[in-house]
């Protein structure tokens, strides 16, 4: 398989991270690794693709559990995949303990800061995997982002490819808003946050790298401040790349 986006009914932002070069000379192997937007409208010809000519075999929901609730994991529940669900954020945090905030990147930076945990837990599933795998949120940009981001960092992919992977989704950026306008509860999330969150501008990845670079020196450090070992990221490595 060497396709990048994965065309299916039910979702608009199912993509491979096969492919991308890293500074060791190694690239990731194609069909192995998938990001996405929500998978519960998946159709039963794109289930039949994913858990059949795909193999899929393990699904991270970085969703909220309200979120969960209110959208379930469709048909895909009825397959035999591991499922993991690992919410970045959950609800019930504190608002009035959060730092102003003015950009998108300075989201995605206090999301990196707030779920270390839950990142941490996501790339260990991800090590650990002995099938292809998927992580997703709601739009499959911003929470799915950020985990892109840790990821393809550790891997030791170059930032420019981060940023222009992150940017992908600015291909199907209208249908992917239109869908959460359509629900009320995202509806009214999105008309808090800043503009660029309507975009997959390449200077937001640009600026959350910038913010992990000054804070911890690399991704690799952050890895480390979040508690993920080297032994971790090693079998992340022999795992996805070739």
């Amino acid at each position: 398989m060497s396709r990048r986006t994965i065309e299916l009914e039910g979702c608009l932002n199912f993509r491979d991270l096969g492919g991308y070069p890293t500074r060791d000379g190694r690239v990731l192997r194609w069909g192995r690794l998938f990001r996405s937007d929500a998978l519960h409208l998946l159709s039963a010809g794109d289930v039949e693709l994913l858990c059949g000519a795909i193999g899929l075999g393990t699904v991270i929901d970085l969703r909220s559990s309200a979120e969960l609730d209110n959208e379930d994991t469709g048909l895909l529940k009825q397959q035999p995949l591991q499922f993991h669900h690992i919410p970045l954020f959950d609800g019930g945090q504190a608002r009035n303990e959060r730092p102003p905030v003015e950009t998108l990147a300075d989201i995605y930076f206090m999301l990196a800061e707030f779920a270390r945990d839950p990142i941490a837990r996501v790339i260990r599933v991800l090590a650990e995997s002995p099938s292809p795998a998927v992580y997703h949120c709601a739009a499959g940009k911003d929470r799915t982002g950020v985990i892109s981001a840790v990821l393809l960092g550790l891997l030791g992919v170059e930032e420019e490819i981060i940023v222009a992977d992150y940017a992908l989704s600015s291909a199907n950026i209208d249908a992917i808003i239109e869908r959460l306008h359509a629900a009320e509860g995202y509806r009214a999330m999105l008309e808090t946050l800043p503009p660029e969150t309507m975009h997959a501008l390449p200077q937001t990845m640009e600026g959350f790298l910038a913010r992990i670079a000054q804070r911890y020196g690399s991704m690799s450090g952050y890895a480390r401040d979040v508690g993920l070992g080297d032994e971790t990221v090693e079998r992340l490595r022999l795992a996805l790349l070739e």
